[in-house]
């Protein structure tokens, strides 16, 4: 791999565009009734209508268009109401049709940005060109034959949407964000998975470099069909090393089409760059102009979840959590969801997030469950909040014996949990001061070391007072009991 000294990369900016698309989860295809689900054998989920036979006529997917335009609304992007579709003429094994149908001159969206927060607290809006609906190809495999390229036309016609950036990020780190964002939008949206390994979302990134203070662009080379966040980054690593040398030394940038090796993190020439009048775009003949209208744009508009910015502004804005707590909440929508339904129910919102990234978090992990097959209701959280809030109990004791209670008894409330299981905090003064005075009697020898200033030996003390008295004792205030006791003596 090319690596650069400092003094050489300094010279030179890098200048990178992409290319998202993204599956969309609908139940068929874009122009077809065939099936669009994943995971079905080879070459079942086909017509003669996604086989392009003669005679076959496409029929626009509705829900495509609904799921394109909120997406686009979600980008800030303004929606076409005049829509075309187009023919992308090219021949490939897996495009049965020779052509693929798509959007050319009227994209359904354009314009709009996507807010991005970088690793030095720098925010940057990232610019969309357009979003286009179009259908994806089929799927050509390798390596399931020792001699010959078998074929899946089972993906042939699913409905994409293909997000084009304006040639903005000026950084690997800037891309890893955007698609970080792009995917948490999609998913919100619930219009796509954003599972980038399975090939839901695929990513071509369009990179070039110029000297800083330079306004016109250099020649691009775009590496096709990235399909990881980090992979995307690589190559775009190698790529700025690569180009800034092959300048350095004299030589020029030509305009190719890229793949990119995961295993040496290298890129090599596929093919050269295809330019628009290489696919010969024409309007697609057989589908009618799509029109929209304001009040389809409106209702779709009012249906719109609450997307993950709007969610960030608000816990830091408003609840008053941190920069982390924030981003770690809506970096999942279902946590999010779970998240928003907590705090309808208590209102201390910082106990709710270490509830959630501590107990709770610890026992999905260690048990493969989603937050959204824990089974225990939100408001039964919010209860065992109060009781620690309330002095009833304590963080300890919340934590390692009433919250796995509430696991294994969902339907119950955490104060009747507590109370049933005995947990609930002594305000008896007289227990106390007994379990203090049993662990002063057993460590007569650590009395005598804090009296002499050694005052760490104030974690065995309390350490025997939690063991001897089950958790079911005050922290805070048995401590200052304590310490009032041992210099007393």
């Amino acid at each position: 791999m090319t690596v650069l000294t400092g003094d050489i990369s300094d010279k030179y900016e890098l200048v990178v565009g992409l290319e998202v698309h993204a599956q969309l989860s609908t139940l068929s295809k874009a122009f077809s009734s065939d099936s669009a689900a994943f995971g079905a054998e080879p070459n079942h989920h086909i017509s003669p209508v996604s086989l392009g036979h003669p005679g076959t006529l496409p029929r626009l997917n509705k829900t495509m268009v609904e799921y394109a335009v909120k997406m686009g609304l979600a980008c800030n992007c303004t929606v076409n109401l005049n829509n075309t579709f187009a023919r992308k003429n090219y021949f490939y094994a897996d495009l049965p049709k020779g052509y693929q149908i798509t959007q050319d001159h009227k994209p359904v969206v354009t314009g709009g940005f996507v807010p991005v927060r970088l690793s030095d607290g720098t925010a940057k809006d990232i610019a969309i060109h357009h979003i286009h609906m179009e259908e994806d190809a089929g799927k050509s495999m390798h390596d399931q034959h020792f001699d010959d390229s078998l074929i899946d036309l089972n993906r042939a016609g699913v409905p994409l949407i293909e997000i084009v950036t304006e040639p903005d990020m000026r950084s690997s780190e800037e891309a890893g964000q955007f698609l970080t964002e792009t995917r948490k939008l999609l998913r919100y949206l619930d219009i796509c998975d954003g599972n980038m390994e399975e090939g839901s979302m695929r990513c071509d990134a369009n990179i070039s470099v110029r000297l800083k203070g330079e306004t016109a662009y250099g020649n691009r080379c775009e590496v096709k069909n990235l399909n990881s966040i980090r992979n995307v980054q690589r190559a775009i690593e190698h790529e700025f090393a690569r180009q800034v040398n092959v300048i350095e030394n004299g030589g020029r940038i030509d305009q190719n089409t890229l793949n990119f090796n995961a295993d040496t993190g290298e890129t090599s020439v596929l093919r050269s760059k295809e330019m628009a009048n290489d696919y010969r775009y024409f309007p697609e003949p057989d589908l009618a102009p799509l029109f929209l209208d304001k009040s389809y744009i409106d209702k779709i508009q009012q249906a719109m979840p609450a997307l993950p910015n709007q969610l960030y502004k608000k816990y830091t804005a408003e609840l008053g959590l941190s920069d982390y707590d924030a981003t770690v909440i809506t970096a999942d929508k279902e946590l999010a969801l779970f998240f928003e339904e907590l705090i309808k129910h208590t209102s201390n919102y910082k106990s709710a997030v270490h509830l959630l990234m501590g107990p709770v978090k610890s026992h999905l992990n260690e048990s493969g469950l989603h937050i959204g097959n824990i089974g225990v209701k939100p408001s039964n959280l919010a209860g065992l909040i109060k009781l620690v809030d309330s002095g009833q109990i304590n963080n300890t004791v919340a934590s390692h014996k009433l919250f796995p209670a509430l696991l294994k008894f969902p339907d119950k409330t955490a104060e009747t949990l507590a109370a049933e299981l005995n947990l609930l905090i002594s305000n008896d003064g007289d227990d106390v001061s007994q379990f203090i005075q049993a662990a002063i009697a057993k460590f007569p020898d650590k009395v005598k070391e804090y009296q002499k200033g050694k005052k760490g030996v104030l974690g065995l003390f309390m350490g025997e007072i939690m063991k001897s008295s089950k958790g079911k004792i005050d922290p805070q205030k048995t401590n200052q009991l304590l310490i009032k006791e041992l210099e007393s003596k």
